[in-house]
């Protein structure tokens, strides 16, 4: 997890998206346990009940789970559901900006598109 806060949202809720990230990049895989509240909040300076709500939230979300006497989990299924999630949300509250600045400057798919050969350099292909 990154030390820098940002002020723009809570604490809890940026511990939450740092653990979907870490979940998102496979840096936590399915079944991994989270590192303990106790652990988050002396290493990055923060209130444990920050950290737990931060979890509490992914447990609501049913993307880790609480074990009894032995922490907290990656739950089956977690990084699917993420997927999707953020999917959806990318497709509706990001995709938009980025089509429009697309257009605005007036690129195609073929400058887009990784490995796509580009025939307007004058590489005279």
């Amino acid at each position: 997890m990154d030390q820098e806060w940002n002020d723009n949202q809570p604490i809890y809720r940026q511990v939450r998206d740092r653990v979907v990230v870490m979940i998102l990049g496979d840096v936590l895989k399915e079944g991994d346990p989270l590192p303990s509240v106790r652990t988050v909040a002396a290493e990055y300076r923060l209130n444990p009940l920050t950290v737990l709500k931060g979890y509490q939230q992914l447990v609501d979300e049913k993307l880790i789970e609480k074990r009894r006497g032995l922490g907290m989990y990656v739950a089956p299924g977690a990084r699917k559901a993420l997927q999707k999630n953020e999917r959806r949300k990318f497709l509706a509250e990001e995709w938009p900006a980025v089509l429009e600045r697309i257009e605005q400057l007036g690129l195609d798919a073929s400058e887009l598109l990784p490995g796509v050969r580009r025939t307007d350099e004058g590489d005279g292909q």
